[in-house]
């Protein structure tokens, strides 16, 4: 009993930083946690053995690292919807189907960092880290060098380190982050100005944003957008490009009256996100869809839209948005429906 209880009081302030290292790897929140309760039940079957020859923060990651590049190879790349082919032209054409077999990228609910998501330095330290976009753009690279990135150029480890982590030479290392850094340059899209997550100017536009969804104002919605906004939608493989096709889209598809959503704050990868509840045939309002937002000086460059309302459940949000029972959760005044969940 003594072993398992040094293990837990050891090992647990490294939980919340492993979550973070294997949704970086994997993109997935889902599998990020399953992951990490994999790493935790390994590492505890082991502690018996474990002879103190690296810090547990080493074998910990080594053990995540291992069971990363085992689910990597299983599972293949997590892509978005831009990362698979050409923006549709057309915002009035046909959609495709859902492609529910591609294992989609998912967002990370900053609630699953618990404390630390809380901590606005904390926040701003780690958000590039984790945003959206250059998330994807990891999936692009090889297993192995997305951990030597990740591990160099994120969490700042030493090359000997990586090399030890990973049974490289630290030459290898050297090469590999090179050619992920190449390869990252060609992949990861050219987000300039991106704004921080939150702020008064941040809350504005956000509400100014919640406010024209739910009363369909396209014209409103044009002005928050940038020019060059993207908007795609997992699991649906198409995605629209430009300010004008996506307010087309959203003119003639999603916003086509007043009163058909209720929008609730919340967040995700470090960036502001918003739940939408869409009204049913029976009035109720229903979870319907994630949406991160990516803001940059003033404006929205990208609208990431999850179409599944199971996120709701990780985003501690209930399944039925509760019209008259709205709470003002602590952490900087996002709106919370209560109710059941």
């Amino acid at each position: 009993m003594a072993a398992i209880d040094d293990f837990t009081r050891d090992a647990d302030p490294f939980r919340t930083e492993l979550l973070a290292y294997c949704y970086r790897m994997l993109g997935s929140a889902d599998d990020a946690e399953d992951l990490v309760q994999e790493t935790y039940l390994r590492a505890w079957r082991s502690y018996d053995g474990f002879e103190g020859r690296s810090s547990l923060r080493t074998w910990l990651y080594r053990i995540a690292t291992n069971a990363c590049l085992t689910a990597i190879e299983r599972q293949g790349r997590r892509p978005l919807p831009s990362g698979l082919g050409a923006p549709l032209e057309d915002p009035l054409s046909q959609v495709p189907a859902q492609a529910d077999d591609v294992p989609w990228l998912t967002p990370l609910p900053d609630v699953l960092l618990g404390g630390a998501a809380d901590d606005p330095a904390a926040i701003a330290a780690k958000r590039d880290s984790l945003r959206l976009a250059l998330v994807a753009a990891w999936q692009f690279l090889p297993a192995r060098q997305r951990a030597v990135l990740i591990l160099r150029d994120v969490l700042a480890w030493p090359a000997a380190e990586v090399a030890g982590l990973l049974g490289m030479t630290t030459t290898a290392v050297n090469s590999a982050l090179r050619r992920a850094r190449a390869r990252l340059a060609e992949v990861a899209p050219a987000e300039t100005d991106v704004g921080p997550p939150s702020g008064p100017s941040v809350r504005e536009l956000i509400d100014r944003y919640l406010t024209a969804f739910e009363r369909a104002d396209v014209a409103e919605l044009a002005r928050l957008l940038r020019e060059d906004a993207v908007l795609e939608m997992p699991p649906v493989p198409a995605w629209f490009s430009g300010r004008d096709n996506v307010i087309g889209f959203f003119a003639g598809t999603v916003l086509t009256e007043p009163g058909l959503h209720k929008m609730v704050r919340t967040a995700a990868n470090g960036q502001p996100a918003v739940a939408a509840y869409r009204r049913g045939a029976d009035g109720r309002f229903e979870a319907h869809a994630i949406q991160v937002l990516t803001l940059a000086a003033g404006q929205i460059i990208r609208i990431d839209v999850f179409l599944d309302p199971a996120l709701f459940r990780r985003f501690g949000l209930p399944a039925e948005y509760q019209a008259d029972a709205t709470a003002r959760s602590a952490d900087g005044g996002r709106d919370r429906p209560a109710g059941r969940s």
